[in-house]
């Protein structure tokens, strides 16, 4: 099975991207087919073997649909595109108020006089004594406003001569009534008849007008869902310094290619991924984390491209670039996220695939049961074009999407990367959490944690880490770096010995040392006095006792040990503070793995786990009825996220594992799991809002349009009313997700 995306063009509500779905997903050897309105991507996936590519896309241009294949965009085609996009929307705004202007002279000549202080009309255009001239200038005035707004009729009788009416096809049949309905009414003045009062050109101007107001600000208000995308498109510089047989030479960013290298000046963002190799800075690096706290670089360190350099001057040597930079990883992370549907979408997709006909029928139907009652012509024309118009698919369309890519796009502002619309409603309803211990609550990397005795420290930190400084164990490397932070003095070394699994040996000015566990003492015949106590007694909280010995006498005790991490105790706090159960999985030892379960006051520890067996564990609580999500780094708990419900993985800067886990914490914070799982309830909180409005509306607007309450208090929705409420619906609902970057996590 393949799954590709595709742009779809002339989608303009969600009777639309239903119609796609409809025909794609009948395609024999195709198994899903998803499109997405507000990002108009239709995300299908088939089997090559029974369906070509030239079949998907045959269908849907014979739906009456445009399409192309979804590809990666240079820089310069993405500058394209917006500029393109930007130039439109500016079009249809000068298109919008062009309408408008020429709608206020057509009220004025259709409705003066019904205002209760009549306006006076030119005796050129006066309704009694030239009435023909009257209609006239109304003909006129609504002929130039549906010709701006041709792409409702070319769109719509399209779509219902291929048996697929959309919203286009509402605005169109029912504007076009009323228009064609006038035109016979001016023949008829033309011919002498009285027929002045029953003109309709207003109703199918303003409402075309309201529409293409509506429409916009649809529009515009839908750019600013994916305002996150298009800062992260920013971030990245057009030019940058390229450093080549020291001469420096400024080239487009398209021109470096990992190994080069680049000076990255005060005040310049950092392009592209790489390693420091000269000079010290601090940077910013909150797009990608959502820390606002600088961090400090110097030689060795890795630097992200879009993060903020400060005061000092670096050279960079480049270790990705393109589509291979993180930044390009994270922006088509959120592309991919925003471009998915959640499952809760999925009642308002069915509910629009059969939306538009009915309506058609609801109007058709109401026309002739008030035409049959004796009702005249006009009121029955009323009641059919407040039907179509008032009815909106596109509420339902946007309920879902909208709010989605808001919510990605507020994660990822806050270093919450978030794969699907999926990952973002599943965790809302998850209720415990499964935390891997090492690299998730611990650091996943030794430091020392005691040095005895505490008069001698110094000494005894020195000692250590210069018999450990030729060795590559993760627990002499914790020695080292603690004499590095204490500014100790190291001393050279002779003989050189690696114990395996015990510890090591050396001689430092003459003298023979070493250094190792209980093993190593009793292997040698080396009593540990006063200290076995204190070792035991680490043991037991999960530390490493280290014995060094200097001339076969314990001199001191070093203790190591992975330590949890400073947000860790708050993190799981807030999880409990929210019912959630959570559980601690890992490989350690029972004794040690309780230890850390006691100091973060987790409710349940699983020990002795191997990693292979991580999933079972998940898969074993999933059988009990439990949703569960799982946190670990990305990549030896992959298993074991892809099993849960939802997997979080941990990150690690820019040497996160991607491609694990629903949910990304480019941060590595624990508080970035309660942080997401606030957002997924905020963001379904959200779309429920959408949804309920969306269907209330039509439930509520479409029988005050058929007139059902007319026989009742004479209440009748007239056109331009319908068109007004049809076009701000969507506005709202739009609006309505927008309020959710407000939202602090």
């Amino acid at each position: 099975m393949t799954t590709k995306q595709y742009k779809i063009a002339g989608m303009s509500c969600a009777a639309c991207s239903a119609a796609v779905e409809k025909v794609t997903g009948k395609l024999k050897g195709v198994s899903a087919s998803s499109v997405n309105l507000t990002t108009g991507i239709l995300t299908i996936t088939f089997d090559e073997k029974e369906v070509g590519e030239e079949a998907i896309k045959s269908k849907v241009i014979r739906a009456g649909f445009g399409i192309e294949e979804k590809e990666e965009e240079t820089r310069q085609e993405t500058k394209l595109r917006r500029e393109k996009e930007e130039k439109k929307q500016t079009a249809m705004k000068r298109t919008v108020w062009t309408n408008i202007l020429l709608s206020l002279p057509l009220l004025y000549l259709s409705m003066g006089h019904m205002l209760p202080v009549p306006l006076p009309l030119p005796n050129i255009v006066s309704m009694e004594k030239h009435p023909l001239y009257f209609a006239a200038a109304q003909w006129i005035l609504t002929t130039i406003i549906l010709i701006n707004g041709r792409r409702f009729y070319v769109s719509g009788l399209k779509k219902l001569f291929r048996g697929i009416p959309n919203m286009d096809s509402l605005v169109a049949v029912g504007t076009g009534s009323a228009y064609l309905y006038s035109l016979v009414m001016l023949w008829n003045i033309q011919r002498g008849g009285d027929h002045v009062h029953h003109l309709y050109f207003e109703s199918a101007a303003i409402v075309v007008t309201l529409v293409m107001l509506g429409k916009y600000l649809e529009e515009r208000s839908k750019g600013k869902t994916s305002d996150a995308i298009q800062k992260l498109v920013k971030l990245t510089p057009d030019r940058t310094i390229l450093v080549k047989k020291g001469q420096q030479t400024e080239v487009l960013i398209e021109e470096i290619r990992p190994g080069d290298r680049i000076l990255i000046r005060p005040g310049d963002r950092i392009p592209l991924d790489g390693e420091v190799i000269e000079g010290v800075t601090s940077v910013d690096e909150s797009m990608l984390t959502g820390e606002s706290i600088p961090v400090e670089k110097e030689a060795g360190s890795k630097v992200t491209g879009g993060s903020m350099n400060y005061q000092g001057a670096i050279t960079v040597r480049v270790e990705k670039t393109g589509e291979d930079t993180t930044l390009a990883k994270i922006i088509r992370l959120m592309e991919e996220a925003q471009g998915k549907k959640a499952p809760i979408s999925k009642l308002a997709d069915k509910a629009a695939g059969y939306f538009v006909p009915a309506v058609m029928v609801i109007a058709l139907t109401a026309a002739v049961v008030w035409a049959l009652l004796g009702y005249e012509r006009s009121f029955v024309l009323n009641v059919f074009v407040s039907v179509l118009v008032i009815a909106c698919p596109c509420a339902l369309g946007l309920a879902t999407p909208t709010t989605i890519m808001v919510g990605t796009g507020l994660g990822a502002g806050n270093g919450i990367l978030i794969k699907s619309g999926e990952a973002l409603e599943t965790a809302h309803r998850a209720d415990t959490v499964v935390l891997d211990k090492t690299g998730t609550i611990t650091r996943g990397t030794p430091q020392v944690t005691g040095i005895l005795p505490a008069d001698k420290a110094e000494e005894v930190l020195a000692l250590a880490a210069s018999c450990e400084r030729s060795s590559e164990h993760p627990l002499g490397r914790a020695i080292v770096e603690r004499a590095k932070e204490k500014g100790s003095e190291f001393f050279e070394t002779e003989e050189f010995t690696s114990i395996t699994g015990k510890g090591i040996g050396a001689k430092i000015r003459g003298k023979a040392y070493l250094l190792g566990n209980g093993k190593l003492l009793k292997e040698a015949g080396i009593f540990p006095g006063d200290y076995e106590k204190t070792a035991k007694e680490a043991a037991n909280r999960g530390e490493t006792p280290m014995y060094l010995v200097e001339e076969g006498q314990v001199k001191g005790l070093i203790l190591v040990a992975d330590t949890i991490w400073d947000t860790s105790r708050e993190a799981i706090r807030k999880l409990k503070e929210m019912g959630l159960q959570t559980v601690m999985l890992t490989g350690d030892t029972q004794l040690t793995a309780e230890y850390i379960g006691r100091q973060v006051e987790i409710d349940r520890v699983i020990a002795e786990v191997l990693p292979q067996d991580k999933a079972s564990v998940v898969e074993e609580l999933q059988k009990k009825g439990r949703r569960v999500i799982m946190v670990g780094d990305g990549v030896n708990d992959a298993p074991a996220l892809v099993q849960a419900d939802v997997g979080i993985a941990m990150g690690k800067g820019s040497d996160i594992a991607i491609d694990s886990g629903d949910v990304v914490l480019m941060k590595q914070d624990l508080r970035g799991v309660e942080k997401a799982i606030r957002l997924s309830h905020a963001t379904i909180a959200n779309i429920k809002q959408n949804l309920f409005w969306a269907f209330f509306y039509n439930v509520c607007g479409i029988p005050l349009a058929a007139g059902v309450f007319y026989g009742w208090n004479h209440v009748l929705l007239s056109p331009v009313f319908a068109g007004l409420a049809m076009s701000f619906s969507s506005v709202t609902v739009v609006g309505n997700a927008l309020r959710l970057r407000r939202l602090k996590l």
